[in-house]
C-alpha cells in the first residue's frame, strides 16, 4: 500500500475524531470517554483501509460499488447498535 494513502486515512480519522473531543470539551452532552475514541479510530480505520484495498484490487466498478457501499452500511450499523443499542445486543450502548 502506497504510504501517502495510509496517510490520508490517518489524516482523515483524526480530523473526524476531533469532532466530539471538541464537543467533548465544550458541551456536557457530549460524553466521549478515552475507550470510545480508541474503538471509534479503530473502525474509521478498518473502514479507510477496507475502501483503499477495493479500490485497488476491485476491478469491475459495478463491484466496486457495492462492496464499498456494503463496507459503509456495515460500518453504520455497528455504530448505531454501539451508540443507541438498535438491536439489543451485548454492543449496545446507552
Amino acid at each position: 500500500m502506497d504510504n501517502l494513502r495510509l496517510k490520508w486515512i490517518l489524516g482523515i480519522t483524526l480530523v473526524l475524531l476531533l469532532i466530539p473531543f471538541i464537543g467533548t470539551l465544550i458541551s456536557d452532552q457530549v460524553n466521549w470517554g478515552f475507550f470510545d475514541f480508541i474503538i471509534m479510530g479503530a473502525m474509521l480505520i478498518v473502514l479507510g483501509l477496507t475502501i483503499n484495498l477495493v479500490s485497488i484490487y476491485v476491478s469491475r466498478s459495478k463491484y466496486k460499488v457495492l462492496m464499498i457501499t456494503g463496507s459503509l452500511a456495515c460500518f453504520l450499523l455497528l455504530w448505531a447498535e454501539m451508540a443507541v443499542g438498535i438491536f439489543g445486543s451485548f454492543l449496545a450502548g446507552s
